[in-house]
């Protein structure tokens, strides 16, 4: 017995490596084409989103004389923020749009692409909120609401 192996085992031999390459090129076609292409484009950019899930972080915190609404916004711009103040609530909004456009070397436009991103926040007070008395500040990426609690008259009780 010949501890060579027959002649129809090396032809196998030969195949394996080249079936590889070909998955390997399939697999490399598969992701870098369109539909898997845009949904890893856009996995990127939901973890580079600065707010993850739609949401930003709010504390509330209640003093003896008012309510302050703190919220974490880091990266956003103050012009991006819109406050409204309803009878018992207090809505957050930010919107955020971009922009982006891609030119030849003749400066003739061949792409364009605008995002536009809105998240918003309502946080209710158990409390009527008079908005003339509301102050907000924004610094460092942090925003600050403050609300005064408005006491009503005390009246006595006659026996």
């Amino acid at each position: 017995m010949s501890s060579m192996p027959p002649s129809g085992q090396n032809n196998n031999n030969k195949e394996k490596p080249e079936n590889f390459r070909d998955l390997l090129r399939t697999m490399n076609d598969f992701i870098h084409e369109k539909p898997v292409k845009g949904f890893l484009k856009s996995i990127d950019e939901f973890f580079n989103s600065p707010f993850p899930a739609g949401a930003f972080p709010v504390q509330v915190r209640e003093t003896a004389d008012e309510y302050i609404i703190s919220a974490e916004l880091p990266g956003v711009k103050k012009e991006q923020i819109q406050l409204n103040i309803l009878p018992n609530q207090v809505n957050i909004s930010i919107e955020n749009q971009e922009i982006e456009t891609k030119e030849d070397l003749n400066n003739h436009l061949f792409q364009k692409r605008v995002s536009q991103q809105r998240l918003s926040r309502t946080i209710p007070l158990p409390i009527v909120i008079n908005e003339k008395m509301v102050k907000a500040s924004y610094r460092d990426g942090l925003l600050n609401i403050r609300i005064p609690i408005i006491r009503g008259k005390t009246i006595n009780i006659e026996d």
